[in-house]
């Protein structure tokens, strides 16, 4: 029994020996992967090899920089940071507009329908040999078709994955990923203004190709802009090839990664199908519009609509690619989510108090993790996602993964956590869990823990321009001192500038792009809703598309913007700074000022936007900085004060305060409006009954101008004329200096709110002219022009006026067609509302 027991005790020992080396080797384990976990993780793009990362030049980097346009010799006398505007075939392009090129269409004769058979072989081109082989074939060609494909969801940008280019014998697939460095070799076919390149749907191709290679069309035809000559009642690429090929396309393929190597039998033959059939389509197009009449057709002209379909199509080639600028990364991001999940359109269970300051830092989080990595925003994380992130409290990675996950489950159909978030999660959670939304130097931490020497990602061709100019952007931010705090003027200016830009700023879009076109279906303009109503309502128009709209006008309007050499009113712009490319608020700026303006023949001024641009606050105030400055320069030019001069004859009638003041004017060249008022209405009230009657009706006149002069001028207005623009702080001081004046009508107490004293008295008054221009000097300035010059003096004016803007400003985002030299003038058609 005793050895049993002796037994039992040892087998005792034995299994607490051996759970306590378990619980010890547990604890161990337990520690080693919490540290492992707690390791910085290495970016995936350390194994992951995309396949930008091998090209060598990338035109359009993700750095904040603006795109610079291809520099030719022809305009080799433009500075280079005035370039990223001009169109380097602008000249060329703007002739085919005038004068249609249309001899391709005898060479599109041979396209039959029997020679549209996919069998024939392709041509793969993806080496240089081969593509040099392709560029002699084209410049022996008149006319080639050309279609590409295009991969946006890993690049943040986006990249021209594939370019698919059709003669009347041949079809070539051009691998541009594998050629991406090479590409320049086709800038020449597709400059040449002899050779017409057909394209379907061209607005964004030509973008791209000039993006990616500095490739500019020249001579365009578009099959979609021939459509819309013809009014067909589709323009897709999709009804052409049913009506005139009797083939049907598999259109999803459209959004299958195009970087694919080798590329799958049935993407190859969706690619090939664009380009290969096209030619013939064009030429089925170019038979229709030579017979295509409508009620106002010359049956002497048989080519009005073709060359009407080759000036649509050369117009669109003028379009210049920018990249989209905000004042602040991700800020209009975060807005768009702010403004939709706080008004309950998200599946959100919560928004806290920190929920906008969240979507606001998570915005720029994801902004800079796309650049760096060159991903979509949509890709590193999507709206619903930051949403969800934003409403709740993450402690853990666990939370992170469960909120995206059932926020992309929701929206988006997509489960996986992409593989940014999934590499820099640790970034990620100190971003949720800490108060860091406060901290101004975000944007910098950012970057030193992804791309310093010491940073996870690698250093690529993608971001390394990124990388050299990541305080671009910091600008518009205040600047925090080191314990939190900032200075009482920071804050005081920071807030005055916002409360400007809520109070002054546009409130929608100004440019709603809608479109008109003439009876013949020609494009006249871009403009706004408003205006499309004005036709609508008066039945002088049709409606023809919805979104956006477009109207047909029902009667012959006065000449063509082309005509007129005036190609801006037929772009359409964005709302957007035209100085930095900010887009979350902006004014319109008249770059000519309205006291010149509004003195200009109506038909140089009427309906124009053209000097009317839009600026963000800070763009503002540097324009109009420059425009004042040289509004003094006009003024002593002609000799024509801005203000106007002594407005009273002090030496019986002034006191010791207005003779200083008069003084002052007299060596600044002049009076402002305002005070003239003021020194009138005090010359009235001090010594009116004791004036000459010449002189007092001459002071009588200023006062009545403003007040309307269909009154008499009492007493009580002379009283409150003495205060018209004074701030609360300015009526207090005028008070105790007038004190011991007898004012009969106008309470003067100090001691008395505003509300009280000044403004009651004005409350009722009819509206009065405005005296804060700057009084007869524009009118006067431009009845000199017109004297002595005629109306090309004005012409020459305005040009004068865009360069101060121009040279002051350097602006990168004024809409294509924008032109200093641009003429101005307008013809009013009988329908005219000047008529």
């Amino acid at each position: 029994m005793a050895v049993n027991e002796y037994d039992l005790n040892l087998t005792l020992i034995g299994v607490s020996a051996t759970c306590f080396l378990a619980v010890i080797l547990s604890i161990r384990f337990c520690n080693l992967l919490f540290v492992k976990s707690r390791r910085k993780k290495s970016c995936y793009l350390n194994k992951e090899q995309k396949p930008q990362q091998a090209f060598k030049r990338l035109l359009a980097d993700n750095s904040y920089l603006q795109f610079k346009h291809l520099k030719i010799s022809t305009v080799d006398s433009v500075p280079d940071d005035e370039y990223s505007n001009l169109h380097p075939y602008r000249g060329v392009i703007s002739e085919l507009i005038k004068d249609p090129n249309v001899d391709f269409v005898e060479f599109l004769d041979g396209c039959d329908k029997p020679n549209l058979d996919m069998g024939s072989p392709y041509t793969w081109v993806d080496n240089r040999d081969k593509l040099r082989e392709l560029v002699l074939e084209l410049n022996n060609e008149r006319v080639f078709a050309v279609d590409t494909e295009q991969h946006s969801l890993r690049s943040f940008l986006g990249f021209t994955a594939l370019i698919q280019i059709s003669t009347k014998s041949k079809d070539y697939l051009v691998d541009t990923i594998a050629l991406h460095d090479d590409m320049d070799l086709l800038r020449p076919a597709f400059a040449h203004p002899d050779i017409c390149k057909v394209f379907h749907g061209a607005d964004n191709d030509i973008l791209w190709l000039q993006r990616d290679f500095h490739i500019y069309v020249v001579n365009l035809f578009d099959t979609a802009k021939a459509c819309d000559t013809l009014s067909k009642p589709q323009r897709s690429l999709a009804y052409l090839l049913e009506i005139y090929c009797n083939v049907m396309t598999n259109k999803s393929l459209q959004r299958e990664d195009w970087r694919r190597r080798p590329l799958p039998g049935e993407m190859i033959e969706y690619a090939r199908m664009d380009a290969h059939y096209l030619l013939y389509i064009a030429s089925c197009l170019c038979k229709e519009l030579k017979l295509y009449k409508n009620d106002d057709s010359d049956p002497g002209d048989e080519l009005y609509f073709l060359l009407e379909a080759s000036r649509r199509s050369n117009a669109t080639c003028l379009q210049l690619f920018a990249k989209d600028f905000e004042a602040f990364p991700g800020e209009l991001d975060a807005a768009s989510i702010i403004s939709r999940y706080m008004k309950g359109q998200g599946n959100v269970p919560s928004t806290p108090s920190h929920f906008q300051d969240r979507v606001r830092m998570l915005c720029l989080w994801r902004d800079i993790m796309a650049r760096i990595h060159d991903e979509s925003l949509r890709f590193v994380l999507s709206d619903a996602a930051v949403a969800a992130l934003a409403a709740i409290v993450a402690t853990t990675e666990v939370d992170i993964c469960c909120a995206i996950s059932k926020a992309e489950l929701d929206f988006d159909s997509r489960t996986l956590i992409s593989p940014v978030v999934s590499s820099h999660m640790d970034g990620l959670l100190v971003l949720l869990r800490e108060n860091t939304v406060s901290s101004n130097r975000i944007y910098e931490l950012f970057i030193q823990q992804n791309l310093v020497p010491v940073g996870t990602c690698p250093l690529s061709a993608c971001n390394r321009v990124f990388l050299s100019k990541t305080s671009l952007r910091l600008t518009n931010r205040s600047i925090s001192l080191a314990n939190g705090s900032r200075p009482p003027k920071l804050v005081a200016k920071r807030a005055s500038r916002e409360l400007f830009v809520q109070k002054f700023s546009c409130k929608s879009p100004v440019y709603h792009n809608c479109k008109i076109y003439a009876d013949d279906g020609r494009l006249l303009c871009y403009c706004d809703r408003r205006k499309l109503e004005w036709y609508l309502n008066r039945s002088l128009a049709k409606l023809v598309e919805d979104d956006p709209p477009a109207i047909v006008l029902l009667f012959e309007p006065k000449g063509r913007p082309e005509d007129e050499d005036n190609d801006f009113y037929i772009q359409s712009k964005k709302n957007i700074c035209v100085g930095c490319g900010e887009g979350s608020h902006y004014l319109r700026y008249r770059i000519i000022p309205s006291c010149y303006r509004m003195h200009f023949p109506e038909h140089l001024k009427s309906h124009r936007s053209h000097d009317i641009v839009l600026l963000c606050v800070d763009c503002h105030e540097v324009a109009h900085a420059a425009a004042e400055k040289y509004k003094k320069r006009v003024a002593a030019e002609f000799g024509i004060p801005l203000f106007i001069r002594r407005v009273t004859e002090t030496e019986l009638f002034s006191t010791p305060e207005e003779e200083e003041e008069e003084a002052t004017s007299e060596e600044t060249g002049g009076v402002p409006p305002l005070q003239q008022l003021r020194t009138a209405a005090m010359a009235l009230l001090r010594h009116g009954p004791r004036m000459p009657s010449d002189r007092r009706e001459k002071l009588l006149k200023v006062v009545s101008e403003y007040y309307g002069g269909s009154r008499d001028v009492s007493d009580a207005d002379l009283e409150r004329a003495l205060v018209i623009g004074m701030s609360p702080h300015e009526r207090r001081k005028f008070a105790k200096k007038q004190r011991g004046f007898p004012f009969k009508h106008l309470e003067t107490d100090p001691k008395k709110s505003d509300d009280d004293s000044v403004d009651v008295s004005l409350r009722d008054e009819p509206k009065q002219q405005s005296v804060l221009g700057h009084g007869p000097h524009g009118k006067q300035v431009v009845m000199h022009l017109l004297k002595e010059y005629g109306e090309n003096g004005i012409s020459e004016f305005c040009r004068k006026w865009r360069r101060v803007f121009v040279e002051a400003l350097r602006p990168r985002f004024l809409p294509a067609g924008w032109d200093v030299m641009h003429r101005g003038r307008r013809e009013f058609g009988d329908f005219s509302v000047y008529k």
